[in-house]
């Protein structure tokens, strides 16, 4: 028996999970090292996956299958294509750095009345959040898949209600008000999705008989399992319906900004470059694989949703007063071309879509994690409050700087390869969709150099004075991500060598092909 390589990927944070909560409350900075010390063994592990995974064999690898509810159908069925390999990578290297930006975040305060919970809670819920995600990307059982789908909820809602930012001007009783409004915001939506689901997961039981995704797919590419239009259509919904909220995708998106501005820096990137992947991941998973006429039926609407969150989000960003905020609108305009690069159904497209979540991942890291150090050193997410930071810090200006071109596509680094594919790939099918939806980048270049024109530039203001730049603990976390961005996007090649073959497959499935270029290139 061949060593369980994508379960002990999963397991190992999972493990490390307890062994921090169980460390003793005096011990904080045992319980950083150890949660730190699991994370990086995650990353090993996950490295050993995309070592071992050939993009050119089968296109389930390293299988693991285990029954399990045998009564229902329900197995342990485990396997990873180059999609799901490039998301594990991802999801193993940003939380170790995670877990360095957020060293300080769950420490008592040194004044003040309110209580935080153990440093060691926050350190493990982070470890479980990631142990959920990795094994979502894995599954290939439905009712599997579903489960960890909704139980990541769980630690995403303590971490954003009971770890909250500090940086709040009105009063904690107010401050812990809001966080627990984002937390139960947060809960509800993708709860509401999720229970969606689930009665889709239940109708496709009773269709196909069992939760296999190969064999279910399998069943109807042969032609054995036949679906009637209505039913496909009706659990096509279902499924992304839960994978548009969590993606987050309008008008299902309301969640994230609230979520986001009341989260402490490391947790809002668990959010949006972590759990929120796993809804664009699933689409391309579950929604094409399983119901591929009906995504088909689907796919003008969704295209429209796509164009308005591009539109919507940047506008509202270019808006914001709150530094978190507009991130996350950002992130809202940004999963729209996500969804847009799925659902244009040519390779371009999906190479250029799932390549984009590996780029926004990295991108918002950066952008984030930088806003978080800022905000910590001003105690304030206002962008009024701040102003000429480049004249005292110009290190933390310099890498803000850099992740907010990132945040725009700027040409060299990793977002322009994956936005720009995804247009291409819009393009060639829907046209007037592709030109639509490039204002998004107009717009993004809009309220990215207005907010580092009013952070970083002008005359320094009195609470900035002081000001001190970044630490040896905060440029080793952002430092490696900068030269991820700028090697990503000078050769993007070893992420798109793995991916690609799944992307073809994947429209395969859907039975679509690449459009024929109207004029053929010279020979």
């Amino acid at each position: 028996m061949s060593f369980p390589l994508l379960t002990a990927t999963a397991a190992l944070p999972a493990i490390g999970a307890i062994a921090t909560a169980a460390v003793p409350a005096a011990k904080r900075t045992a319980a950083k090292w150890l949660a730190l010390l699991f994370s990086l063994a995650t990353l090993a592990l996950a490295i050993t996956v995309l070592v071992r995974f050939d993009p050119d064999g089968d296109r389930y690898q390293l299988t693991e299958s285990h029954s399990w509810i045998a009564d229902f159908g329900v197995r342990y069925e485990l396997g990873v294509d180059g999609i799901a390999v490039a998301l594990i990578a991802l999801t193993a290297l940003l939380i170790p750095f995670i877990v360095l930006a957020g060293w300080h975040d769950a420490d008592p305060l040194e004044t003040g009345s309110r209580r935080w919970r153990p440093t060691q809670g926050f350190f493990a819920l982070i470890l479980a959040v990631e142990a959920m995600v990795i094994i979502s990307f894995e599954a290939t059982d439905v009712f599997l898949f579903y489960i960890f789908f909704e139980a990541m909820l769980i630690p995403m809602y303590f971490l954003i209600g009971g770890f909250g930012d500090r940086a709040h001007k009105d009063g904690e009783e107010k401050a812990a008000t809001q966080r627990s409004y984002a937390a139960v915001k947060f809960l509800l939506y993708n709860l509401a999705g999720g229970l969606i689901m689930l009665a889709a997961v239940i109708g496709l039981y009773v269709v196909a008989g069992n939760f296999s995704l190969t064999e279910i797919a399998q069943a109807r590419a042969n032609g054995e399992l036949e679906m009637a239009t209505s039913t496909e259509r009706w659990l096509f919904l279902g499924f992304f319906f839960a994978f548009a909220v969590k993606a987050p995708l309008w008008p299902l998106h309301t969640w994230l900004p609230n979520a986001m501005q009341e989260s402490t820096a490391p947790v809002a990137v668990l959010i949006t470059a972590v759990v929120d992947k796993v809804g664009t991941f699933a689409m391309l998973r579950f929604c094409l694989q399983l119901f591929p006429e009906a995504s088909k039926w689907a796919t003008p609407v969704i295209l429209v949703l796509a164009v308005i969150s591009i539109i919507y989000g940047a506008l509202l960003a270019v808006g914001q007063r709150d530094i978190k905020r507009l991130i996350a609108y950002a992130s809202i305009s940004h999963f729209g071309f996500i969804v847009m690069g799925i659902f244009a159904m040519t390779s371009q497209g999906q190479s250029g879509a799932t390549l984009y979540m590996v780029n926004h991942g990295i991108s918002t890291a950066v952008l984030m994690l930088i806003a978080g150090f800022l905000i910590s050193r001003r105690g304030s997410r206002l962008i009024a409050d701040f102003g000429g930071v480049q004249k005292v810090a110009p290190v933390l200006a310099g890498t803000f700087l850099i992740g907010g071109l990132a945040t725009l596509s700027l040409p060299g680094l990793a977002p322009f390869v994956s936005e720009f594919l995804v247009l291409v790939g819009t393009f060639t099918r829907y046209p007037v969709i592709g030109i639509i939806a490039t204002f998004g980048i107009v717009l993004a270049a809009l309220y990215t150099l207005v907010l580092y024109q009013r952070t970083m530039t002008g005359p320094v203001k009195p609470g900035v004075a002081a000001m001190p730049d970044l630490r040896v603990r905060e440029i080793a976390v952002v430092a490696p991500l900068v030269v991820l961005l700028v090697f990503l996007g000078v050769y993007p090649k070893p992420v798109t060598d793995v991916v690609n073959p799944a992307v073809k497959q994947t429209l395969s499935d859907v039975q679509q092909k690449d459009p024929q270029p109207e004029v053929e290139a010279a020979k």
